[in-house]
Formats: C-alpha cells, sequence, structure tokens
C-alpha cells in the first residue's frame, strides 16, 4: 500500500499527516501563530517515528500548493522538497480550495446534493478571498467550475451560484463574508447558504493525492514554487522620529 507525507501550511494552521492506503494513519495541528517554520518538520519527524517509517519507506510527500499565505507556503514547499531530496521520493501538490472542497464532505449529505456548490475560500486580508466553485461528482470527485481568483466580497458577490441553487462556503475567509453574503441572499429571497469556517487540514489532501499517485503526475522537486496567485509586496515600517 502506498504511504505519503502531507504537509499543509497555507493558512494560520500547519498540519502533517502520514497516509497508508487509503487512509490516514497518523496527524498533527497547531495553530499557534508562526508555528510553521519551527513546527513543520518536528511534526513529520514525529508522525514518522511514531509509525516506525523511514522518509524512504514512503511513496511521496504530497504538499499545499497555494494559493494562501506567502511564508506558510514557502515555509511548506522547503520542507517538502527537503524530504524528496533526501528520501528520494517524488513530490505532489494539491491547491489549497481543492483541499477544502474535500474537507467539505465532512459535513454528509448537503455536499453530495445534486445541484450543491461548494466555495471554498482563503482569507486574503481586509474583505478580499481567494475562492472558485466547484461541484461534487460521484465519477471524478470534486470538480473546479471556473479559475482560482481573487474577489473582493460585497452584496453581489457569488450572486450567480446563489441563485442556482445550494451553496456551501468553507475555508477560513467565511466568517467576515457570512454578513455580506448572507444579506444578499435574504434580499433577493435565496435559501440561506451553509458557512464553515476552517482551514485547511494537510488529512483532507488524502483523497486528490492518491488520484496524482496513480496518475503519477509529479511535481518537478527542483524548480517547484506554490501558487501565490499574487506577487508578494514587502512594506517597510513608518520611521517614527
Amino acid at each position: 500500500m502506498s504511504r505519503i507525507i502531507f504537509i499543509e501550511t497555507s493558512t494560520s494552521l500547519c498540519s502533517t499527516a502520514l497516509s497508508e492506503g487509503d487512509r490516514i494513519v497518523c496527524s498533527r495541528r497547531s495553530a499557534e501563530p508562526r508555528a510553521h517554520a519551527s513546527m513543520t518538520a518536528v511534526y513529520v519527524k514525529e508522525m514518522l517515528d511514531e509509525c516506525g517509517w523511514r522518509v524512504q519507506d514512503c511513496d511521496a510527500v504530497c504538499v499545499s500548493k497555494g494559493p494562501g499565505s506567502y511564508t506558510g507556503l514557502r515555509v511548506g514547499a522547503s520542507t517538502a522538497k527537503g524530504l524528496c531530496f533526501g528520501g528520494g521520493i517524488p513530490l505532489l501538490s494539491v491547491g489549497t480550495l481543492d483541499t477544502l472542497a474535500w474537507q467539505s464532505l465532512a459535513l454528509g449529505e448537503p455536499v453530495t446534493v445534486p445541484g450543491t456548490t461548494v466555495i471554498p475560500m482563503i482569507d486574503a486580508r481586509r474583505m478580499e478571498v481567494y475562492a472558485a466553485p466547484f461541484k461534487f461528482t460521484d465519477d471524478q470527485g470534486f470538480v473546479r467550475l471556473g479559475e482560482v481568483k481573487p474577489i473582493v466580497v460585497d452584496a453581489g458577490s457569488f450572486a450567480d451560484e446563489l441563485a442556482a441553487g445550494p451553496v456551501i462556503f468553507i475555508g477560513d475567509g467565511v466568517d467576515k463574508c457570512r454578513p455580506a453574503i448572507t444579506a444578499a441572499a435574504e434580499e433577493k429571497g435565496i435559501a440561506a447558504p451553509i458557512f464553515v469556517q476552517q482551514c485547511p487540514e494537510a488529512s483532507s489532501m488524502l483523497r486528490p493525492a492518491l488520484g496524482l499517485l496513480e496518475k503519477r503526475a509529479f511535481e518537478d522537486v527542483a524548480y517547484f514554487e506554490p501558487f501565490y496567485l499574487k506577487e508578494f509586496v514587502a512594506t517597510v515600517g513608518k520611521r517614527l522620529f
């Protein structure tokens, strides 16, 4: 059975997991601020020790591709590359929104009802989120219906999706968008959507990663770069004197 190391560091939650076959056998998580750089590699070592595995006993490392936090994604990618180079194993990557879409399956039937749209959203500061619509199909799993893009959320956001049928919003950008989206739905007499404030978890990468592993859709370890969506802009604090 295949063994995969998972690393998810795209948001404030730092999480890792190990899988064997089609099940997660071990995981770690920490929501402590700025813990990614100090804890990601530690978590991976703890999990491998717990299972009695070495890196080279695994078939691949799977890392969150983004979008998300620039620093978090860099930490995840560098850790994953180090494991791949050190263990001589290949690299897989799963988009952050794809991970959240698969994570929504924990909600049960509302997700798989025909016509339901799942919209993962990652916090991009202020009233902006990174988002894309997904639908669940029995034969393909989750299918993304549009491009991943930054959206400034207001009363008119996601109007087409809300009018078309049930909508589930999931991600760490949900709570700040809830008032505007709820008000818009109420004004138009549309059924209230489901809101789930959650960070993506490493364990939720399992299903898409197994599909990539089967297809041998590996990343180039040397040249892999996360999908930042926006360029990182460094700011300089103002001097007070």
